[in-house]
């Protein structure tokens, strides 16, 4: 138990204190986000949080840790994503570049470190998968996830109090079914890294995260997510996993099937998020945070305290609680436009 305490207080300190220079360095080379037609800041800010996060987290695990093969390739797959994310946090990268690391990493994960969703616990039907479409589903479920973190990062503190809420969730989830201890340390070194950054972006922004923060959260939250379907011999799995990521989850299909029916490409960004709808409404950014997080925990702690519901429902109810997120969001919108 020390160690878990270890890794987050480490990766916490090491987080907050690298970020002043980081800010100092950014401001004076220029190196800041403009604002935009899509930005919800007025000012120019850095955007180079992921360095401080991955440099806590990185350390943490190293220093009080557990290295073994698991977590190697979840290492060598986050730094290679990291360089392509701090880069684009740089200079613009092309986004076929982005998804080609992308998949060379998860590539690394799956393939070489065996993270793989091999049974679908009778959900929709579906038990144990043929290894193909083991592989390929995993490849898809891994950059979904890894993408929905970073859609997710649009309003300040968002992305980050999500992280923490969801590694945070996992590891004590992790730590009760005796999952491997390797991934616990990894979950609270993420947590503490975070949680340090968000001391500069929750309230004034003065960092963002950008690509390197939210692609790798996002990274390391997917590969969480199979080990932990895979770990755990709970029939509802699939959808207890899913729940702890349900704002994400929620956000992305949204949008993507906006983009879709209006003709854009689901990569094209915009302000239709659910936290950029929830601000036209009149919600202020901290008021954003604290729902959407309470939301992603209470969706969360409806499926943990009934383990034996059947997955088919649960994916129905799963389902009717996104559509009422969705549905609610409009209404706040029609009442805004009506006054």
């Amino acid at each position: 138990m020390a160690e878990v305490f270890l890794c987050f207080f480490w990766a916490l300190v090491i987080s907050m204190f690298a970020i002043p220079s980081i800010i100092y360095v950014a401001e004076s080379k220029k190196l800041l986000n403009l604002p935009n037609e899509r930005s919800a800041h007025s000012v120019s800010v850095p955007r180079l949080g992921g360095l401080a996060i991955f440099a806590g987290f990185l350390s943490s695990v190293f220093i009080f840790g557990r290295i073994n093969q698991d977590v190697q390739y979840l290492l060598a797959g986050c730094l290679i994503l990291f360089y392509i994310a701090i880069k684009d946090d740089l200079v613009h990268v092309s986004a076929f570049k982005k998804f080609f690391v992308q998949l060379l990493a998860t590539s690394i994960l799956v393939f070489l470190g065996d993270y793989r969703i091999t049974n679908f616990h009778g959900l929709l039907g579906i038990h144990e998968l043929d290894l193909g479409i083991s592989y390929a589903f995993t490849m898809v479920v891994v950059i979904a996830i890894t993408n929905s973190i970073n859609l997710i990062d649009g309003i300040n503190g968002l992305a980050g109090t999500l992280v923490v809420s969801i590694m945070l969730a996992m590891a004590v989830l992790m730590y009760s079914l005796s999952v491997d201890i390797s991934l616990i340390l990894v979950a609270v070194s993420l947590a503490g890294a975070v949680l340090g950054f968000l001391r500069y972006n929750f309230l004034n922004a003065r960092i963002f995260m950008g690509d390197a923060g939210s692609l790798i959260c996002g990274f390391i939250t997917a590969a969480l997510l199979v080990k932990f379907v895979e770990s755990i011999p709970s029939s509802n799995a699939p959808i207890l996993a899913m729940s702890i990521i349900f704002i994400p989850i929620t956000d992305t299909i949204r949008i993507t099937l906006l983009r879709l029916f209006e003709g854009k490409s689901p990569f094209m960004p915009d302000k239709n998020h659910i936290h950029h709808k929830l601000l036209l409404a009149g919600l202020g950014q901290i008021s954003i945070v604290v729902f959407l997080t309470f939301i992603n925990l209470l969706a969360f702690l409806f499926f943990y305290l009934n383990p034996d519901l059947d997955n088919n429902i649960g994916i129905f109810i799963f389902l009717g609680l996104q559509v009422f997120i969705i549905f609610t969001i409009s209404i706040l919108k029609e009442k805004k436009a009506i006054s």
